[in-house]
């Protein structure tokens, strides 16, 4: 019976490919483009900082990430490129690629979350977008435009992961000393356009924080553009904690550090608290380093390969002579 059930499915697949490579047309691509292997680039993508330690920990992080990331199939090179304020452009990758000839792309962006950055700018610096409004900006701030030859896969950013309520926990207990007492104060840069999303974001995280660690309460404030760069909204979310605490925890939600927003801004907030020396406690750190988000950009760069690969092969098959298509269907049986 089994004999009977397998020559029987030999037969309809093999009549059906009979049918299939008859009505198929002769392709015209050469044998040679049929041939070609990809090769695949992975462009760690942040925004870019004037402040030198900034630029190093995002540097740090490709060298982190560089062995697990050149060891998976079809990825030949990975760097590092800043959206403004520091060199190398996200453009400058982008040509390096094309120059070496790469095939796709797979752009990380090291973002927190959606802003205007991730949501217009960058799809429309690499090609994937085209936003007169964002366009002019990005030509007022001399920010190139580079649309690649190279095809490119635009990941998502942070918060699709749990990296950032891990990472908030972590330093937040590292911060603590009696979680009765305390009180968190989650620092981020923010978003005029998209502050529903990056509130709500934030929001999670503390939630998820207070749960974890026992700390009751927490609070939120922005030192970027959405707070005109200053340091009044710290000092704001913190008094709102000693209201009802003995102590606030600082924690800055940045991807990086920087002199001017771990010390000038969220520094000054504090600095502006009565006895600060006693009722806070902070530390000038950021989101990174992180083993975890190394491991979301080493997995995130397997699953777009892994999908470049798989539909390069399908390809290549549908492109192969008729008799090819056949033994590998045979095989498959």
């Amino acid at each position: 019976m089994h004999l009977f059930c397998t020559a029987s499915r030999f037969s309809v697949t093999f009549i059906l490919l009979i049918l299939v490579v008859s009505c198929r047309p002769v392709a015209e691509k050469t044998y040679q483009e049929r041939t070609d292997e990809k090769k695949i680039g992975v462009l760690l993508l942040n925004h870019g900082s004037r402040s030198e330690r900034w630029r190093e920990n995002l540097i740090q992080v490709e060298e982190n990430v560089a062995e697990k990331i050149l060891s998976i199939e079809g990825i030949e090179s990975v760097m590092t490129s800043f959206m403004e304020h520091t060199k190398p452009s996200i453009a400058d990758g982008l040509k390096t690629f094309d120059r070496e000839g790469y095939s796709d792309i797979i752009v990380i962006p090291i973002f927190l979350t959606i802003g205007s950055h991730m949501f217009d700018d960058i799809p429309t610096i690499i090609g994937m977008k085209e936003n007169p409004a964002s366009m002019e900006k990005l030509k007022l701030e001399n920010i190139e435009r580079y649309i690649p030859k190279a095809k490119t896969h635009l990941a998502p950013p942070l918060d699709f992961s749990n990296i950032l309520k891990t990472n908030a926990l972590r330093r937040t207990l590292a911060l603590s000393k009696n979680t009765e007492e305390e009180g968190v104060v989650l620092v981020g840069y923010g978003s005029t356009t998209f502050d529903a999303q990056w509130t709500e974001l934030f929001e999670n995280v503390g939630s998820y924080v207070c749960e974890k660690s026992g700390i009751s309460d927490f609070t939120i404030a922005w030192c970027g553009h959405i707070a005109h760069y200053s340091p009044d909204s710290t000092t704001a979310a913190i008094n709102m904690i000693l209201e009802k605490k003995q102590r606030a925890l600082v924690l800055p939600l940045l991807v990086s550090s920087s002199e001017q927003f771990q010390n000038e801004i969220i520094g000054g907030g504090i600095a502006a608290v009565s006895d600060h020396e006693s009722r806070v406690r902070y530390k000038p750190d950021a989101v990174l380093p992180d083993p975890d988000l190394e491991q979301w950009i080493v997995d995130a760069a397997e699953q777009y390969a892994a999908k470049i690969m798989k539909l390069s092969r399908i390809t290549k098959l549908l492109n192969s002579p008729p008799l090819v298509i056949i033994i590998f269907t045979l095989k498959t049986l």
